[in-house]
């Protein structure tokens, strides 16, 4: 069976799209990976290009040596503090408590593993500055009544609602969404990868 050049790390539905639109041709592999433990002293931003770094890592047994595998992952950061996937609605609420009404940052590491040397061509993150709309309590609770807070870092979506909480943001639209396209972009063209539409 012949493989495609690229392999997207993720089980992400909105980085899949992201990627489909933007032309690419690739194949999935979901990382088998617990997220480990890693090091406070990392911060948000070395974190989140760790995490990326392991996602590579993960999906690189399932790979063919000719292929490059693009691993990333997404954290929201209030200062020093860091956002994840929320594990429950109890954890989704508290985050939204402490976004409502302050600005933050989204962070997504990106990581670019070429396969047959085992060597990292590329680790890199991008940064999007974030103020959400103040969050009133009945608020917090009809988000919450949805599905849109699940399986999201900061336990909301822009991409279903931007207007809703959003003040504004500075620095690329996709990166809120989970994969920032002008730095995937440059980094797999740097690898003679580029869309083919």
């Amino acid at each position: 069976m012949a493989h495609t050049r690229l392999i997207l790390a993720s089980g992400s539905p909105r980085r899949r799209e992201l990627l489909a639109e933007a032309g690419y041709r690739f194949e999935v592999v979901r990382p088998e990976l617990e997220e480990p433990e890693l090091d406070e002293d990392l911060g948000p931003e070395g974190t989140a290009e760790a995490l990326a770094y392991f996602k590579a890592r993960a999906a690189a047994d399932a790979a063919d040596p000719s292929q490059v595998i693009l691993g990333a992952d997404t954290v929201v950061a209030l200062g020093r503090q860091i956002f994840g996937k929320p594990r429950d609605a109890d954890h989704a609420r508290t985050m939204l408590r402490l976004l409502s009404h302050n600005r933050h940052r989204v962070i997504t590491g990106v990581a670019l593993l070429k396969v047959d040397d085992r060597l990292f061509r590329r680790i890199d993150r991008e940064i999007t500055h974030i103020t959400m709309k103040p969050m009133s309590e009945d608020q917090i609770e009809e988000h919450l009544r949805t599905t849109d807070w699940r399986d999201k870092a900061g336990a909301y979506a822009v991409q279903e609602q931007a207007d809703r909480y959003v003040m504004r943001y500075e620095g690329s639209f996709t990166n809120i969404v989970g994969l920032p396209m002008e730095l995937v972009n440059r980094i797999l063209a740097a690898e003679g990868i580029v869309p083919e539409r």
